[in-house]
C-alpha cells in the first residue's frame, strides 16, 4: 500500500436509483490495484447496497480525510451520515436524495481543490433532486466547475468502447443552434477532446467534426464556420477531419473506425448516434476540469433501482478511464 499513488472518490450517486449497487459492485472488483479508494457518503446507503448486490464489503470507516492512512489501508470509507441516518425511498425524486448527492460531492470537490483526490468517479445522479437538494446549476458539470474556480472551456464528453464525443452546443433549443455555430466556439471542442484523449492513451486522436446541415451542403455554416475551424486545428497539429454529414458520421467514424473520436454541433446529432451504437456501454467524462471526473453515461434507473439488475460494465469503464487519465496527470 502506498501513499505516492492516486487516490480516487467514489460517490455514491442518487440513494433512490441504482447508483449505491454499482459502486457496491464496482468495490467488489480489483480497483485498488493501482489507485487509493475514499469512498465518499452515507454509511447506510452503501450497507442497504450491499445488502442488494450480496457483496462484503468491509471498508475501513473515517468521518474525516485526514484519518485515513494509506500505508495501512488502501479502500477505505469517509462516512458523511453525521447522525442523518435517513431511509431514503427508492424511485422517487427528493430533496434529501439531492443533499446528500451534494453534501458527498461538495466534499471531495473539496479534496480535489487541496489537492488530496486525483480523480473522482461517481454513481449517477438525478438532476431534479440535485436542484429539489439546494443545486442551483442546470446540471452537475457547472457545479463542479465552479466549485473548481475553473475559468477556461469546460464541457461533457461521452464515449462508448473508447470513441469519444464532444458538442459545440448542448442543452439549447434546436432554433439557437445556428447563432452560435461560429469558427472561434467549434475549435475549442476540438482542441480540448483531442488534449483529454491524450491523457485517457490515444497518442494522436484522429477527430473527426460533424457538418451541421443535410449532406454539409444546404447552409453556409459548413463554408464560413466549421470548414475553418478544421483547418486552424489541423495548423496547431490536431489530427482533425470533415465535415462529416450526420446522418453518415457515425458509420465513417465509429463503426468503420476511421476516428478516435467525433466534435458534433448539437446534441442530438450526436447522442443520437452514440445511443444507438452502445447505449448500455456509455461514459460520460466531464471535460476541462483540473482533475477526471467520470460516471456512467445513463442515469438512475428508478424503475431497476434495488432489484441488483444494473449493469455494471459502464461504471467499470467509467472508472478505468478516470484512473488512466490521473496517472497520466501525476507522471
Amino acid at each position: 500500500m502506498s501513499k505516492n499513488r492516486i487516490n480516487i472518490a467514489l460517490l455514491l450517486g442518487d440513494p433512490s436509483g441504482i447508483g449505491p449497487e454499482l459502486i457496491s459492485k464496482l468495490l467488489s472488483e480489483n480497483i485498488e490495484e493501482k489507485a487509493n479508494i475514499v469512498v465518499i457518503g452515507e454509511k447506510n446507503i452503501l450497507e442497504n447496497a450491499d445488502k442488494i448486490t450480496g457483496n462484503k464489503n468491509n471498508l475501513k470507516t473515517v468521518e474525516e480525510f485526514d484519518q485515513i492512512n494509506f500505508n495501512e489501508d488502501n479502500k477505505v470509507f469517509v462516512d458523511i451520515t453525521r447522525g442523518r441516518n435517513y431511509q431514503y425511498k427508492f424511485s422517487e425524486c427528493s430533496k434529501e436524495s439531492g443533499e446528500s448527492v451534494l453534501q458527498s460531492l461538495n466534499l471531495a470537490l473539496d479534496l480535489a481543490k487541496q489537492n488530496k483526490i486525483d480523480a473522482i468517479n461517481f454513481g449517477p445522479f438525478n438532476k431534479t433532486s440535485m436542484i429539489m437538494g439546494g443545486n442551483k446549476h442546470s446540471d452537475e458539470l457547472h457545479l463542479m466547475a465552479e466549485k473548481l474556480d475553473v475559468k477556461n472551456f469546460f464541457c461533457e464528453f461521452n464515449v462508448v468502447d473508447n470513441f469519444w464525443t464532444a458538442r459545440v452546443t448542448s442543452h439549447i433549443p434546436i432554433s439557437e443552434v445556428p447563432k452560435n455555430i461560429k469558427k472561434e466556439k467549434i475549435i475549442k471542442p476540438i482542441k480540448l477532446i483531442y488534449e483529454t484523449m491524450k491523457l485517457n492513451g490515444v497518442q494522436n486522436p484522429r477527430v473527426a467534426v460533424q457538418a451541421l446541415n443535410p449532406h454539409a451542403e444546404f447552409g453556409i455554416e459548413e463554408k464560413n464556420e466549421i470548414i475553418p475551424a478544421i483547418e486552424e486545428a489541423k495548423k496547431l497539429g490536431i489530427n482533425a477531419d470533415g465535415p462529416l454529414p450526420c446522418d453518415t458520421s457515425f458509420i465513417t467514424a465509429f463503426k468503420n473506425k476511421n476516428h478516435d473520436c467525433i466534435v458534433g454541433m448539437y446534441h442530438d446529432a450526436l447522442q443520437s448516434g452514440l445511443k444507438a451504437f452502445g447505449f448500455d456501454r456509455g461514459v460520460t467524462v466531464q471535460g476541462g476540469l483540473p482533475i477526471p471526473i467520470t460516471t456512467p453515461a445513463h442515469g438512475t434507473a428508478f424503475d431497476i433501482a434495488g432489484k441488483n439488475l444494473a449493469n455494471l460494465e459502464p461504471t467499470l469503464q467509467s472508472f478505468k478511464i478516470a484512473e488512466t487519465m490521473a496517472n497520466s496527470k501525476k507522471r
